[in-house]
């Protein structure tokens, strides 16, 4: 068993999901609920979606075979397990060439009673959760049922310390979701509350925007490549997109 940071790790959002298309429509029309008939767990991508997680995968099938992901950490959502499939796919990976390890660490961000609301549902809901957060922050802000990002960056922890006990100097792609996306940056980059809230506040992480990093000898950890990287989609003519996975209050 090797140990230690992998040699380089890729950290992926999903493709545009139809949860992503469903609210903006919900947003745009002042509804109160999003209309998804499904869990959250069990939404699928866009047929945008599916062309962006196609187009990142033929950017990686262009890397070196030396260079390419050698193992895949993904979240058990079907949008980002999709998004996995269709990228080894068009990576030219048959199925079980590279591992795939799907892990509920890599889940997204639990909003519980917040759950397919908009902005304008929580503020008629739950008014009183508007005040709490923003007493609080958004950083350790949790609403009844869901997690605050520091729950997320907990089990994230654990994630980073099995990929160096099992996947030290291998090449690891990990595909989940926006939160997760900031939260690791924010362990792998030795941030604080501050720092990765002004990343939120620039803006969302984009679907299948690529955030990379690599070992070096020496370095006391991970040296950042790339950051929320979209070439490939464009290169290929796929439609950026940035919208959030989840409704949430506007951000302070």
């Amino acid at each position: 068993m090797q140990t230690g940071w992998p040699h380089t790790l890729w950290i992926v959002r999903h493709g545009q999901s139809a949860g992503n298309v469903a609210r903006d429509a919900a947003e745009a029309a002042g509804l109160h609920v999003i209309d998804i008939a499904e869990r959250d767990i069990d939404v699928p991508l866009s047929d945008l979606g599916c062309e962006q997680a196609r187009a990142l995968g033929r950017w990686f099938g262009a890397l070196p075979a030396d260079s390419s992901p050698e193992v895949v950490l993904c979240s058990p959502y079907i949008r980002a397990r999709e998004t996995t499939r269709l990228l080894l796919e068009a990576a030219g990976h048959p199925p079980g060439e590279v591992r795939v390890r799907v892990d509920e660490r890599l889940r997204e961000k639990e909003f519980g009673v917040l759950d397919r609301l908009t902005h304008f549902g929580i503020r008629q809901k739950f008014p009183e959760l508007g005040e709490q957060r923003a007493h609080v922050g958004k950083f350790y802000f949790r609403p009844p049922g869901g997690e605050s990002w520091c729950d997320v960056i907990l089990r994230l922890r654990s994630l980073l310390e099995m990929a160096t006990r099992e996947h030290g100097s291998q090449r690891v792609l990990v595909v989940a979701h926006q939160v997760i996306v900031n939260c690791m940056r924010y362990l792998l980059e030795c941030m604080d509350e501050s720092e990765i809230l002004q990343i939120d506040r620039m803006g969302d992480v984009p679907n299948c925007g690529v955030t990379s990093y690599e070992y070096k000898p020496g370095a006391a950890g991970m040296h950042p490549v790339l950051v929320n990287f979209v070439a490939p989609l464009q290169e290929a003519g796929a439609p950026v997109t940035a919208a959030p996975d989840v409704p949430a209050a506007p951000k302070p």
